[in-house]
């Protein structure tokens, strides 16, 4: 995958979006800049797995918006094929997620997330912080749904390491298996050499 690299800037592009729950389409910027995005990639409208990622994560919708996240799917569709899509799935008309189209796969091939072979987007997560900098991408196979939670989870994650600067000297950390309202870790690093 060449992309732009964990913590560069991802410049941001226009393009349309179908937002489902208001059956309306507009052109919105990608990542948006203020608040923290949730890119949620997929092969295509009118797929199995694809529908059960939208699922997860309206599952989840409230809470990634209650902590300044939004939540974009996006897939080398047109806005039409998302409109169809939601219209007649029955996980996907509950939607509140916007479906941005790349259909010429411009955000696709910039994130390094094109399947040349398809033509399609990998099965893939982005996180953005709120300066437009990339701090999280995972691509995987396509039958393999993601887990909501746990991107949920490296996003809270992230937000709390940018919220919580460390201080001089030291590194602010998430451990392994961190949850919400777990420590964070407070590191010397110079005495906690070796400690951990």
């Amino acid at each position: 995958m060449e992309g732009v690299p964990i913590e560069e800037k991802f410049e941001q592009m226009e393009a349309n979006a179908y937002f489902p729950k208001e059956d309306k389409i507009e052109k919105i910027k990608v990542p948006e800049r203020g608040r923290w995005s949730i890119l949620t990639f997929y092969p295509g409208d009118f797929t199995f797995v694809c529908a059960t990622d939208i699922e997860a994560f309206m599952g989840l919708y409230d809470e990634f918006k209650k902590n300044d996240a939004d939540v974009l799917a996006i897939s080398t569709d047109s806005v039409f094929s998302h409109k169809g899509w939601a219209q007649t799935s029955p996980r996907v008309q509950k939607s509140s997620i916007p479906m941005i189209e790349d259909f010429n796969k411009e955000i696709t091939k910039k994130f390094g997330l094109l399947n040349a072979s398809t033509g399609q987007a990998r099965r893939s997560v982005v996180i953005v912080d709120p300066d437009g900098n990339i701090q999280y991408m995972a691509a995987f196979n396509n039958n393999l749904g993601k887990d909501a939670d746990h991107i949920l989870n490296a996003f809270l994650g992230l937000k709390y390491l940018r919220d919580h600067p460390a201080k001089e000297g030291h590194m602010c950390a998430i451990p392994a298996n961190w949850r919400k309202g777990k420590e964070a870790l407070d590191i010397d690093v110079v005495k906690d050499i070796g400690k951990l």
